[in-house]
């Protein structure tokens, strides 16, 4: 019996140490670290429109397709486009003859009137016409370089490597300038925005090392630190930004937005990290 009661009493014991170090651990954890589970994974994401109107003739990429750099996603019929171009360079080589013959002209008159032989109000008169047809070869070449320029806009072009999130465009279509044709995520970098409560950011500041869960991805951990911390509150910036003026004033917690960069990450890991993803995040502060 008295065996039985000393094993008893080290189980307890026992037991009460591991409590003991498993309460100290979890409340050490607890005053080291800051948590939350408001935070989204971000990425660089826009929408790809064109420069120029026209009819669509040809789409090359499909939602959710990767692309690279300079990739050609759809392109705009080109005929009018390539017709302007020929139009400018044609009469810049016609203005460039005028220009030929003013300045030859411009040289014998200057020639000319240094010997006496003409008059200044003719020299005069052959320097502005050199001038001015100069002055046309150039405003020419700037309506050449500007017709070349829009008919590469007829090509819709990947910016980066990255994935066709979304298509918004078929063959066949009459689009103006500016129409968003393509939702496009970029696949080079991940981030997290993580919005913490005011009186938690007392002690997270740059550099601060981050774990990052992705409720996504279970049983992967990923690794971060604190990148900044935004100048104001996630209210400043809504919508409906509340007025406190008004009388009718309820003090709410406000959360404020900190940027976390994610270190070390594979093109495997990026590729899963989908723009939006839930996080939980947990700021190691002391």
């Amino acid at each position: 019996m008295g065996n039985l009661k000393n094993k008893r009493k080290e189980l307890m014991i026992f037991g009460g140490v591991v409590a003991f170090v498993v309460i100290a651990v979890f409340g050490y954890y607890e005053w080291s670290h800051v948590s939350t589970d408001n935070a989204q994974i971000q990425a660089h994401t826009l929408m790809l429109s064109s420069k120029v109107p026209g009819i669509v003739i040809e789409v090359l990429v499909q939602e959710n397709e990767p692309v690279k750099e300079g990739q050609v996603l759809a392109r705009i019929d080109s005929k009018d486009y390539t017709n302007n171009v020929k139009q400018a360079e044609a009469e810049l080589e016609g203005v460039k003859a005028k220009l030929h013959d003013a300045e030859a002209n411009f040289k014998r008159m200057s020639d000319l009137y240094k010997g006496n032989v003409v008059s200044r109000a003719q020299y005069d008169n052959a320097e502005a016409t050199y001038r001015e047809v100069n002055k046309k070869v150039q405003a020419i070449q700037a309506q050449v370089a500007q017709a070349q320029l829009n008919a590469s806009y007829t090509e819709i072009k990947a910016p980066t490597d990255g994935r066709i999130a979304r298509k918004a465009v078929e063959p066949g279509m009459v689009i103006p300038a500016g129409q968003p044709l393509f939702g496009f995520v970029e696949s080079s970098t991940r981030w997290v925005i993580a919005n913490f409560k005011e009186t938690e950011i007392t002690h997270i500041s740059k550099g601060k090392p981050v774990k990052i869960e992705v409720d996504a991805l279970p049983g992967q951990e990923f690794h971060g630190e604190v990148e900044s911390l935004s100048p104001s509150t996630g209210a400043v910036f809504s919508l409906l930004p509340p007025d406190n003026a008004t009388g009718n004033f309820t003090k709410v917690v406000q959360r404020v937005p900190v940027k976390i960069k994610l270190l070390d990450l594979t093109a495997e890991q990026i590729e899963r990290l989908q723009a939006g993803l839930s996080a939980n995040v947990s700021v190691k502060v002391r």
